[in-house]
């Protein structure tokens, strides 16, 4: 049986729905929590002010919506990538570079965590599916993880989660304070440059899972 189409109504309502989040985005991650203007953030998605609090009743609740598609939008582009488990060195590097990617082509995703960290992560405290939409992301790294155990290329000893962690901090150094080093280190920072941190960072990443361990199995 064909399924039935959306309802144009429907179809329209996310895509605006989608709009106003993708401008509260840029908003609330430049201008931060308390300088963000609901009226701006109108401008930007082209509906009406009334029509944003028909959609999501009050500026602190479009500042959790935005702050919660910050979360899905990587979560998304992760569950597309291949993380290969019978590559498991492979997939590593192509979380890496998807990480510090990601991080560089959308830089509001940045500036949204350094605005909720300033205020003491008191919203994404409060969104209740934050654990679940991570949760992707930690059963294929899981899956990648045990898979180089398996073949002896990896520790045993690795955390899933606190290996992410490694991953982030690699990748959100460099472009969340490329503007300062470009000053005082006068490093060329570029797309390029970044491409070869993010090689590095494999590379030491894989050193620091390949430390300890076994040995490649026939």
């Amino acid at each position: 049986m064909t399924k039935a189409p959306m309802p144009q109504r429907r179809r329209d309502a996310e895509r605006t729905r989608g709009d106003i989040l993708q401008a509260a985005l840029e908003e609330f991650s430049t201008m931060g929590h308390s300088g963000a203007r609901v009226d701006r953030i109108a401008a930007r998605a082209g509906v009406s002010k009334p029509m944003i609090y028909d959609y999501f009743g009050s500026k602190d609740e479009i500042y959790a919506a935005a702050l919660r598609e910050a979360y899905v939008q990587i979560r998304r582009g992760e569950a597309q990538l291949t993380l290969d488990p019978d590559d498991p060195r492979a997939a590593v590097r192509e979380l890496v570079h998807f990480t510090m990617d990601h991080f560089r082509r959308k830089p509001w995703f940045i500036r949204m965590l350094n605005s909720e960290n300033l205020l003491g992560g008191e919203t994404v405290a409060q969104l209740h599916d934050a654990a679940d939409i991570q949760s992707v992301l930690v059963t294929r790294l899981s899956e990648v993880l045990a898979q180089g155990k398996r073949h002896g290329v990896f520790r045993r000893d690795v955390d899933p989660v606190e290996f992410y962690v490694f991953i982030a901090s690699l990748c959100y150094f460099p472009i969340s304070n490329m503007h300062t080093l470009r000053v005082v280190f006068q490093l060329p920072i570029d797309d390029a440059w970044l491409h070869r941190r993010a090689e590095d960072a494999s590379d030491m990443l894989l050193a620091y899972l390949a430390d300890g361990a076994e040995g490649p199995k026939e």
